[in-house]
């Protein structure tokens, strides 16, 4: 069983308009071999909508967060939605 110091702290890095943004900067964190997550409360995708009032956020852990924040800034992934 994992305590919860075993457990990284995730931060949230950005907030998206919609959850395609989201999965694009995931997309160039991955090809870099920054982890991170996706996280939407768009209903299991039967609401979309949700996403424009309540924003997707795109998660890393916190010691990925500068290197991760550097990396989109220089893809252009720097606006949030």
């Amino acid at each position: 069983m994992y305590s919860k110091s075993d457990q990284p702290e995730l931060v949230v890095l950005r907030t998206f308009s919609t959850v395609t943004e989201a999965d694009l900067a995931k997309s160039a964190l991955d090809s870099v071999g920054i982890d991170s997550m996706v996280r939407s409360d768009n209903e299991g995708g039967q609401s979309p909508g949700l996403a424009f009032t309540r924003g997707v956020e795109l998660l890393v852990r916190a010691e990925d967060a500068a290197a991760a924040k550097d990396m989109l800034d220089s893809e252009g992934l720097d606006k949030e939605g």
